[in-house]
């Protein structure tokens, strides 16, 4: 039963990664950006649910999302459409810039550096994190959140995809930008929406991961968005469904094998923790041989030309 537990804390995982990957691929789509940023909004998110740490569960969750679309869209009109024209290159570097400002500013807030540097707590739907037992196996609530929490994004995301002209226009942005703004599709309207789709995503995987692990610190969003974006560029980045599929792979991928592979463990000032010493290794030659294999992506369709990476 080990191993069905394994792969059922797997799929919890990859569906958040998911979550993830649909935020950063809805942004890729409208403008060819691989954001670095994304890892942030979903700090600022998890620092609402934080400083709300006192209010009812659904304000607090409400506050979190609107922190979020709110500093996506300051960041869409500050950052990236100033930039728009620019060099590729020079966006990925904007973006990297708003990562490190917006961790550091978050170095500077007054509960973080008085709580030693172990992050603010979060109890928004603490109850969640625990366990419950069938059989031998304990499943924790927030598995099933996340799971519930991917499949119910993704059938909203499709619906507005394919049955609203808003979700139209994205599709036909993401194919030929220049065609679909020669047709007549606004590309403020088009990119503003899929930046504040893409915030409120980031704000449903802060909850996520704020019941998952209940302090927030700078760094919170960070770890996951890298790992996120590599699954994204295996998994195909040209295409919403390839990239989502990629997160996931990346997710369950990494949680599989961190429970089979050994693991060491090291004394620090917290005790003994285990520390995966095999898996980062195991988990990239994989990578790297899918994208030697298969350049254009794991899950992109056969015969497809590779999306332009920076």
């Amino acid at each position: 039963m080990t191993h069905v537990q394994a792969l059922i804390d797997a799929v919890g995982l990859g569906a958040v990664y998911a979550l993830i990957a649909v935020g950063i691929g809805l942004v890729f789509g409208v403008l060819r950006l691989i954001n670095f940023a994304y890892g942030q909004l979903i700090m600022i998110a998890a620092y609402a649910l934080a400083f709300t740490d006192s209010w009812p569960d659904a304000g607090s969750i409400l506050l979190a999302v609107a922190a979020a679309v709110v500093a996506s869209l300051v960041m869409e009109r500050v950052a990236f459409r100033p930039l728009r024209s620019a060099d590729p290159s020079t966006m990925l570097v904007a973006t990297f810039a708003i990562s490190f400002l917006l961790q550091n500013g978050a170095l500077l807030q007054y509960t973080y550096r008085q709580k030693g540097g172990l992050g603010d707590p979060v109890g928004t739907l603490g109850t969640l994190n625990q366990a419950v037992t069938l059989g031998s196996l304990h499943i924790r609530w927030v598995t099933f959140l996340a799971i519930g929490t991917g499949l119910v994004t993704l059938a909203a995301l499709a619906l507005l995809l394919n049955r609203t002209s808003i979700g139209l226009q994205m599709r036909a942005a993401s194919l030929d930008f220049s065609t679909a703004r020669l047709l007549g599709i606004k590309a403020n309207t088009v990119i503003v929406s899929a930046v504040a789709i893409a915030g409120a995503i980031a704000a449903l995987a802060a909850v996520i991961l704020s019941i998952q692990a209940p302090l927030v610190s700078q760094t919170t969003g960070l770890n996951e968005t890298i790992v996120v974006l590599v699954g994204v560029v295996v998994g195909g980045i040209d295409r919403l469904v390839s990239a989502t599929l990629g997160g996931f792979a990346i997710g369950f991928v990494t949680s599989f094998l961190g429970f089979e592979l050994p693991t060491l463990r090291t004394y620090s000032w917290l005790g003994w923790l285990p520390d995966v010493v095999y898996l980062p290794s195991v988990v990239y030659v994989l990578v790297i041989a899918v994208l030697l294999l298969r350049p254009e992506g794991l899950f992109a369709r056969s015969g497809r030309v590779a999306a332009e990476r920076v």
